[in-house]
């Protein structure tokens, strides 16, 4: 592969994954709403720092040591803990919700920056994402070098920038036209829906062993294979 075959086979992957509905997503549209703009690249600047933390560490080989069905079950327990706690969080704004934000109150660009560090981190399906499938790209892309590396961390934070932006941009601009009561039951339709994948995330921690282990076997053969 050369670089441009990397960027682009990256690129596409992470695309389909950032566009299905998910936490991520319920927190640009909510925040998109009340903050502009701003609230899409922002909390993906704070999902790319994580992932190139993440990124740096599964180069390490860290990745063959914690994806274990204990180590996965306790992340996706946390993760729901906290995905609760902010879906709550919004239901509790929404009686004092604004459409506009000079009477809601804009939020700090550094919390929207951290927002998007702590709803990755909440979401396991990322942790899962990165220690089998992204991990197997990585060491794929690892056997061309380190720029072959930074080529593929590119396209897949280009694919997270120009979507979650594009949402942005058009939740912000679309606002305009929102009522009072329809704003108030988007942000509802958005606080339950990551309430569920919090619920959703917490049972598949205690009931999915299988499909843990079947992640575990994956990431091993995908490290078997980089390293012929």
């Amino acid at each position: 592969m050369n670089y441009f075959s990397v960027f682009i086979i990256s690129f596409t992957i992470a695309l389909s994954g950032a566009m299905a509905p998910g936490p991520l997503l319920a927190a640009v549209i909510s925040g998109s709403l009340k903050d502009g703009f701003k609230t899409g690249p922002l909390v993906i600047l704070g999902h790319a720092v994580l992932e190139l933390c993440v990124v740096a560490l599964l180069v390490m080989g860290l990745g063959r040591f914690i994806n274990t069905p204990g180590v996965i079950r306790a992340i996706s327990a946390a993760g729901a803990i906290i995905l609760v706690w902010f879906g709550t969080g919004i239901l509790r704004s929404i009686p004092k919700a604004s459409v506009y934000p000079a009477a809601a109150g804009s939020t700090k660009s550094s919390n929207i920056f951290l927002q998007g560090i702590t709803m990755s981190l909440a979401n396991p399906y990322w942790a899962v994402w990165w220690l089998t499938i992204g991990l197997g790209l990585l060491l794929s892309a690892g056997k061309g070098g380190l720029s072959y590396v930074i080529f593929f961390f590119a396209g897949h934070i280009f694919a997270d920038l120009g979507w979650y932006s594009f949402v942005s941009f058009s939740v912000s601009k679309g606002r305009r036209f929102i009522s009072p009561r329809f704003y108030r039951a988007l942000l509802g339709i958005c606080a339950a829906a990551v309430i569920l994948f919090g619920v959703y995330f917490g049972v598949k921690a205690l009931v999915s062993r299988p499909l843990f282990l079947s992640l575990q076997k994956y990431n091993y053969a995908c490290y078997q294979r980089s390293r012929k």
